[in-house]
């Protein structure tokens, strides 16, 4: 849907979390009272709980944060400053992935970044649906060109998760890791997730749309749908409300360090840094490749990024890609 520049206006006053009467959102959004509530019906349509009390008003069931451009901006080093094309936050869209692999095949320049405040079809790994309500998370995505061939940044997810580690140790998250190839844990529940899509020439220049999903707080309801043990910011960090704004801001600065020099440092410029977060490392496994799985214990990853594995005959596997899971060993 499309959120209206007065749906969008009453939102701004709601996100505080306090009563505001009928009287006082009918003059500072420029409609009649009883135009409210019929304003105010979208709330319902994008998953925004909210109260009507009689003799006090209106108000969500918790407070916002929305995502705004001057409040991002004000975060953002000299560096990212630079680098960024263009900052785009939109209400609610299919993907943000997605909708930047649109603008990389009409052209489009590195560092365009896109936020969303809700995504309906969030992409996940292995064609699941990122779980993305509304004003709560961070969904970001950045569209990145690379001179060198997809081949060059395939161990890229790993570069990005260590940028992601970055970002949070500025919030003293506790017990922070990384799963190989490509998720976010806090205390062996997943945290947030990253999906890169690559298109362009084998031996060419390419374009990567770098997608990240971060969970701040999610509720139980919200949470029905994920198929794997979880975690978010307010329940890691003990604080009910982390602020986004910064929190954006962060990870592009983060993100863009990382992007930037990329090709002339490789995966070989982050691996002792993965290599401390690495949450499965000495663990019993499973990877799932295709319809094959594979079990054993995690020892590592090689200089290239790809996953090792001591199977249970003693050789060790090395893998490019696949799913990895928690497991145990068979008896």
């Amino acid at each position: 849907m499309i959120i209206s520049e007065k749906q969008k206006k009453l939102l701004s006053i709601l996100a505080d979390g306090e009563f505001h009467s009928g009287t006082e959102l009918a003059d500072q959004v420029g409609v009649t009272r009883s135009a409210v509530w019929k304003q105010l019906s979208f709330l319902t349509e994008i998953g925004l709980r909210h109260a009507a009390v009689s003799g006090r008003g209106y108000r969500l069931e918790k407070p916002l944060e929305l995502l705004d451009h001057a409040q991002i901006g004000e975060f953002l080093d000299e560096k990212s400053r630079a680098l960024l094309a263009s900052l785009e936050i939109h209400d609610q869209i299919p993907s943000t992935n997605s909708y930047l692999n649109e603008l990389a095949h009409k052209g489009a320049p590195s560092g365009v970044v896109c936020f969303a405040e809700q995504q309906t079809a969030g992409k996940g790994r292995r064609g699941r649906c990122w779980v993305s309500p509304y004003g709560n998370n961070i969904y970001v995505s950045i569209l990145w060109r690379f001179q060198q061939g997809p081949a060059a940044i395939s161990a890229l997810s790993l570069a990005v998760g260590v940028a992601a580690i970055r970002t949070l140790k500025h919030y003293s998250v506790p017990g922070i890791g990384l799963k190989w190839p490509n998720d976010i844990y806090c205390r062996d529940k997943k945290l947030g997730g990253i999906l890169i899509e690559v298109s362009g020439e084998n031996q060419g220049p390419c374009a990567a749309v770098i997608g990240l999903g971060l969970n701040l707080y999610l509720t139980e309801e919200e949470a029905e749908s994920i198929d794997q043990a979880w975690t978010d910011l307010s329940r890691a960090t003990g604080q009910s409300r982390l602020r986004r704004n910064p929190l954006a801001g962060q990870l592009i600065n983060n993100l863009f360090a990382v992007l930037d020099v990329y090709e002339s440092v490789g995966i070989g410029g982050y691996l002792d840094e993965w290599r401390r977060y690495d949450c499965l490392m000495n663990q019993f496994a499973a990877v799932f490749v295709g319809h094959h799985r594979y079990e054993g214990v995690v020892q590592g990853i090689d200089d290239n990024g790809l996953l090792l594995m001591k199977r249970p005959d003693g050789t060790v596997q090395s893998f490019a890609s696949g799913e990895l899971s928690f497991s145990s060993p068979l008896l």
